[in-house]
């Protein structure tokens, strides 16, 4: 998941409680392995230390099937932010406990059929930057702050590799929101590990951030490019450049670079873009962050879409435009999927009831489960989904994350 820096916004603190409380739940939780030889291999958290994985074995057909999953959960640009993430398991393996997997994670076949009994991973992310910086500062106690993101993400595929990756037969990258950004940005790596008789491919979900301002057209929007403003800090701070396509540095600034509009340019392996064209996070907290407009003339709004009057639809309706413009370039990619809804949420893989349930969003007729299963597994022959404006799709629930 994705968080401003510093500080969380109230719709989102509770989305974070919810992931809060399935980590916390031990009972038939998968447990916390830790990073072999984090230290010496220099990709340790933002604290220093070892970062860590849950991996639940996969059995009969799916043996040889590894499912990835990012992690994700902010991003911090600035030395007091980072230093206040190092406190919690977004930026320590202190404070990291036992998982409880759902959505596409699960073992239930009834909830999951197509990736039920795969090898599951979900790696955590404690660096800040989307598994993507490569550098160090000094704390303000004097103490030392490790970026070491790309570290983390190599160090940990290397040894999945030894617990089998190596030799899958059918293989997938994903992550929810931060971390389905730093799915794009590791996807040409990842498919690059195997040959091409394996079928490997990317699943970034909630990770398209658009770099659009708070709209201006409204009077009382601030205008100003709030996840630039992020994105940018992170870049810099955390030195992220190694990750991005030397094509797009050659031309553009490296914060450009590090959206995902440039960053699927450049991706080679075949990929599935799973987001609501009415991203939540984003609305709550670029197009209209606290602070930009006066009064409450947003607030019950941007938290239920249901309070919007048609004037702030209208600007909705702006914001989901830009998206579509932005994913045009995906539209003619052999092998890439697209399922865009128009519900009000972010991140639907990792949820039982977004996943697959009576409350989950359609769209082709297709389920999230279903439309991400014929695409991987190619029973159709195209899964290339943009749903209409809001709100024309009467499955998009308010039970939704």
């Amino acid at each position: 998941m994705a968080a401003t820096s510093g500080k969380l916004r109230p719709p989102f603190r509770l989305l974070l409680l919810l992931l809060a409380a399935a980590v916390a739940r031990s009972v038939d939780g998968v447990e916390l392995t830790l990073l072999t030889g984090a230290r010496e291999k220099g990709a340790v958290c933002l604290d220093g230390s070892p970062p860590g994985y849950h991996l639940q074995r996969g059995f009969g057909s799916g043996e040889h099937s590894w499912f990835i999953h990012l992690q994700g959960g902010a991003w911090c640009n600035t030395i007091e932010d980072c230093s206040k993430r190092k406190m919690s398991a977004y930026g320590s393996s202190k404070f990291m406990r036992a998982v409880e997997f759902n959505g596409i994670l699960s073992n239930d076949q009834q909830l999951n059929s197509d990736f039920y009994n795969w090898n599951r991973v979900f790696i955590r992310y404690c660096d800040g930057a989307s598994f993507s910086g490569d550098g160090e500062a000094q704390d303000q106690d004097g103490s030392t702050l490790h970026f070491r993101g790309l570290r983390i993400w190599e160090a940990v595929i290397n040894e999945l590799m030894g617990k089998g990756l190596a030799t899958a037969k059918q293989a997938i990258l994903s992550g929810c929101s931060a971390g389905g950004l730093a799915a794009l940005l590791h996807c040409n790596d990842f498919y690059a590990r195997f040959s091409k008789e394996v079928s490997a491919k990317c699943l970034p979900d909630a990770g398209f951030f658009l770099d659009i301002a708070s709209f201006c057209s409204s009077e009382d929007l601030s205008g100003e490019r709030h996840m630039w403003s992020v994105f940018n800090g992170t870049v810099h701070l955390q030195n992220v450049t190694q990750v991005l396509s030397k094509d797009c540095l050659a031309k553009k600034d490296p914060t450009e670079c590090f959206f995902p509009a440039e960053l699927v340019k450049s991706i080679t392996a075949p990929t599935l873009i799973l987001n609501s064209a009415y991203d939540s996070w984003q609305i709550q907290n670029a197009l209209a962050p606290d602070g930009s407009f006066p009064g409450q003339s947003w607030s019950s709004c941007k938290t239920d879409v249901r309070n919007c009057s048609s004037t702030q639809i209208q600007v909705f309706n702006g914001f989901r435009n830009k998206f579509v413009d932005d994913i045009e370039v995906v539209k003619d990619k052999k092998d890439w999927g697209l399922f865009i809804d128009s519900c009000f949420t972010h991140c639907q893989t990792p949820f039982d009831i977004s996943w697959n349930s009576q409350a989950s969003p359609v769209l082709g007729n297709k389920t999230v489960a279903e439309a991400i299963g014929d695409w991987y597994f190619e029973r159709s022959y195209e899964v290339k989904e943009i749903d209409c404006e809001y709100p024309c799709n009467s499955t998009c629930s308010s039970q939704l994350p």
